[in-house]
């Protein structure tokens, strides 16, 4: 018989999670309830197939749903008329610049269907640990000095987890997206969790894997030894017109 309620979270940061596989149907991949945003808590969750997602006035809830959504590092789509419009914008992407910025930007961008978000202060500051421990990246896009995309997530091993992305002008959280593939693709990297489902990430390739087959693949990329560290120098200076 399959569990009513989500599993209630050891306090220690290190405590183990329950397996993905025993996560609620209803709703979806719900698995775990209660601990912190500890940064060792963190990454143990990213490495088991697990994100937090919660709002203010929400306990902290930890989620692993069936399926899950995922891009190929492959596989990012672009319009050839958005592809058109990046050529021209002189646009260039950099990586760990302005992390902070990325974020805010990020909390601060009105979501379709949504009243606030998820991003909370105290989500911000845990992933700004993580980020100065060199697990959490940002890729930022900028036309001149002003920041117009960016996407954040969190690395472990040669895998990335996809948080939250943000376009201040149009097109600038594509570019963003494409800018991260195109490098992981070149590192080594296959995938890019983007946790669930949105028409606007389809439409740009995502894929819907079993949860089975992401947990795989996780477990897998996990393993393989990449230090943690600033990205800024390793992925360098990209203008937007060669990702198209």
């Amino acid at each position: 018989m399959s569990r009513r309620l989500p599993w209630q979270l050891d306090p220690r940061p290190d405590a183990p999670f329950p397996p993905a596989e025993t996560a609620l149907r209803e709703p979806d991949g719900l698995l775990a309830i209660g601990g912190d945003l500890h940064p060792v808590r963190l990454l143990n969750a990213y490495a088991s197939g697990v994100f937090p997602w919660f709002s203010d006035g929400q306990p902290l809830l930890w989620w692993s749903p069936d399926p899950r959504m995922v891009f190929r590092t492959d596989g990012v789509h672009l319009s050839s008329r958005f592809r058109r419009s990046a050529r021209g914008s002189g646009w260039v992407v950099r990586a760990d610049t302005c992390f902070a910025d990325v974020i805010a930007a990020c909390a601060a961008s009105p979501r379709p269907g949504q009243d606030g978000t998820w991003i909370t202060p105290s989500m911000q500051e845990a992933y700004v640990a993580l980020h100065r421990l060199g697990h959490a990246h940002s890729v930022e896009v900028f036309a001149g000095d002003r920041l117009v995309g960016g996407i954040y997530g969190v690395a472990i091993g040669r895998m990335f987890f996809g948080e939250s992305m943000f376009s201040a002008a149009s097109g600038g959280s594509k570019v963003a997206l494409a800018a991260l593939a195109r490098q992981l693709a070149l590192w080594g990297w296959p995938l890019i969790d983007a946790q669930v489902e949105n028409d606007h990430l389809l439409r740009m390739g995502a894929e819907h894997w079993p949860r089975a087959r992401f947990l795989e693949v996780v477990r897998r990329q996990v393993a393989v030894p990449e230090p943690p560290g600033c990205w800024t120098e390793r992925f360098g200076v990209l203008a937007a017109s060669s990702l198209v």
